[in-house]
């Protein structure tokens, strides 16, 4: 939680956080931006370790936050206090206009930023008109009472800290970056309404409006509203009658197919209607087995279910796990848990470098790696790294690896997940 100062809400106090052991500091991109902006500043890695250290013990107090400047009292590991600094250049007024006039033209931008939400357009529209919101290389700038003239454990620490905080709410960013949330919003709101006021002053244009000349003229009865988007798929007609079915049909089959297709049109139509201009809907082309286990994933009748197996090349009970899969992460998520692959190249690279910055050195846990799967040794958690780069959660239940949570960016977290349990 943070508290406001002053009537401009031009500093923001955030109290001290909790240790953030068995997890990464940055979950959001824009949180991992920030976190990459300090990790090509620093000179010395070592540093940012210890930093990274301080943090994670909960050695950083109460966050001051206020255009231009960061500010936190890190305690050492030898319980000395000292304060901490991170400065970070101002916008001008001509940039601040300069967002402000895009962020206006784009609605969804203003939308997002409201539901606490960064979305890489945004930051990407903003830098096309000469703004640059995140920081980046040097841009982050260290004092430290401590006396270091680079990127101290105190600095490194405090910025892993606002991380988290980034995290949480992004007009932390634009408050560094020089305007408060409150003013930001107002200005915003003053922009979107110009244009509204200026059209009321314009005359009224010469002439008769078309759809008053076409209402007058009698020519076709008045269109009837659009209908309401039923909450609820409909229901398909049964294919219970008196009639039997054709040789090689099941009815069964083609029951569970029409309310699954029913289902489909629905979501479909929810999802035309929500989207925008920018939203194009995803295009589904799954291969046969990925597709029986979409399928599956509507729990059909055994007879149903027992058809899918088969057809997919799997038992009951692999269809089963590969369902469980699929509801923590559709396609990927089906594809990590059946596929295993070898991590090597550029990938390689990445993943250790990954596994390596997870944990602190003495929290470490023993990996025995195989393939793309690394299992922690004496417990029953397991990570394993998908094609996208992403780590996903395995917990052994009666002697075979099965799926327990979501995707994460970091490997620490997917282990904290795949030893506390099933997200269920």
């Amino acid at each position: 939680m943070s508290r406001y100062d002053g009537d401009e809400d031009l500093e923001r106090t955030f109290a001290a956080l909790p240790p953030a052991h068995g997890r990464g500091f940055a979950q959001t991109w824009w949180g991992q931006a920030w976190l990459k902006a300090l990790e090509d500043t620093a000179l010395d890695s070592g540093q940012l370790k210890a930093g990274r250290r301080l943090a994670r013990a909960g050695a950083v107090g109460a966050v001051s936050v206020r255009p231009g400047r960061i500010t936190a009292v890190v305690q050492d590991r030898d319980r000395t206090h000292h304060r901490a600094d991170v400065l970070l250049e101002e916008l001008s007024g001509e940039q601040w206009d300069r967002f402000l006039d895009m962020a206006v033209e784009r609605a969804g931008h203003v939308a997002a930023l409201l539901d606490r939400d960064m979305p890489p357009h945004l930051v990407e529209d903003a830098a096309d008109t000469g703004v640059d919101l995140l920081p980046g290389l040097g841009d982050l700038e260290p004092e430290c009472d401590c006396g270091a003239w680079d990127h101290c454990a105190h600095t490194a620490a405090l910025c892993y800290q606002v991380a988290r905080l980034l995290d949480q709410d992004p007009f932390v960013l634009l408050l560094m970056r020089g305007r408060a949330e409150r003013a930001l919003l107002d200005a915003l709101q003053a922009r979107s309404t110009a244009p509204a006021q200026a059209a009321e002053t314009v005359p009224e244009p010469e002439g008769v409006d078309a759809a008053e000349a076409f209402a007058a003229g009698d020519i076709l009865p008045p269109l009837p509203d659009l209908p309401e988007l039923p909450e609820e798929p409909g229901e398909p007609p049964s294919p219970d009658t008196e009639t039997p079915p054709p040789p090689g049909t099941d009815p069964d089959a083609l029951e569970y197919l029409a309310a699954r297709t029913a289902a489909e049109a629905h979501r479909l139509l929810v999802d035309a209607l929500r989207a925008g201009p920018q939203d194009p809907l995803p295009e589904l082309d799954l291969p046969l087995a990925q597709d029986a286990v979409r399928l599956a994933f509507g729990a059909p009748v055994p007879t149903v279910a027992e058809r899918l197996a088969d057809g997919s090349g799997r038992t009951r009970e692999q269809l089963a796990l590969a369902v469980r899969a699929w509801e923590f992460g559709g396609a990927p998520g089906t594809a990590v848990l059946e596929e295993e692959w070898a991590v090597d190249g550029e990938a390689l690279v990445r993943a250790r470098a990954a596994l390596e910055a997870a944990w602190d050195e003495e929290e470490r846990p023993q990996l025995r790696a195989k393939g793309n799967r690394w299992t922690a040794v004496g417990t029953s958690g397991q990570v394993r790294l998908g094609r996208d780069g992403r780590w996903w959660p395995y917990r052994k239940e009666r002697g075979r690896w099965v799926p327990v949570g979501g995707p994460a960016q970091d490997p620490a977290t997917a282990l904290a997940s795949a030893e506390a349990g099933p997200e269920r």
